[in-house]
């Protein structure tokens, strides 16, 4: 299957615009209330990456990846055989096949993903939080239907589902992981009202948002160091 990059830029746009509910505050992609597997990203995004038959469609082709954060990397950038993954990536985990798949498909480095998941669940592939998010990164439900996750409690399916979000919240915020993270946690709605698109506009404005996610970014950003690379 083809898809014209520009159609993904469009639905991308889509989703990340934030969205009122009747009451007129907003929300976001992370939040139980809009998750239920009827939003206009979780049907929109699952028709445009799902093959006929509801499996997923390779995508490296239309998910052309820039930004200059060496945590945002071309997936060519990474020719590491699996036997060298400890040395390349930092600690090993049991997870390092399913993380580096995801990697190499959706550009987003090894080591970012490891400490998103260290933050989310501490690597327990059953974790579910009080909101109702389930596994290794932490996907709610109707999040996991549209990025095409049947079992949020599989590894593979789980990691591949939240690097895929992760890697469009990287290109959205232009390779910026402080204001990346910062949506992963809070929404991507929330993080645009709160005026924040850059690292930089994070560190200034970053008490516009919850204190949770503010600990959440800073708790990530120091889990990298486990994993070889420094914030």
């Amino acid at each position: 299957m083809s898809i014209d990059p520009r159609i993904m830029s469009t639905l991308l746009q889509l989703q990340f615009m934030p969205s009122l509910d009747s009451s007129g505050s907003g929300s976001n992609i992370l939040s139980p209330d809009n998750q239920d597997g009827t939003s206009m990203f979780g049907t929109l995004l699952q028709q445009l990456l799902a093959g006929g038959d509801g499996t997923l469609a390779p995508t490296a082709e239309m998910m052309p990846l820039t930004g200059a954060n060496p945590l945002y990397r071309q997936q060519s950038a990474w020719p590491v055989a699996m036997n060298e993954t400890e040395q390349a990536y930092g600690n090993s985990t049991a997870y390092d096949v399913y993380i580096k798949e995801a990697a190499d498909r959706y550009g987003v480095e090894p080591a970012l993903i490891k400490a998103v998941i260290d933050t989310e669940s501490s690597f327990n592939p059953d974790a579910v939080s009080s909101a109702g998010a389930k596994g290794l990164m932490q996907l709610m439900d109707g999040t996991a239907r549209g990025l095409g996750v049947s079992n949020s409690f599989d590894p593979r399916q789980n990691i591949e589902g939240g690097t895929r979000y992760l890697s469009h919240l990287m290109e959205k915020y232009d390779g910026n992981v402080q204001a990346a993270l910062a949506a992963y946690n809070a929404g991507p709605g929330r993080v645009d009202r709160a005026g924040i698109r850059t690292d930089a506009d994070f560190s200034q404005l970053m008490e516009r948002l919850p204190e949770e996610t503010q600990r959440y970014v800073g708790k990530v950003l120091g889990n990298l160091g486990s994993y070889g690379v420094t914030a």
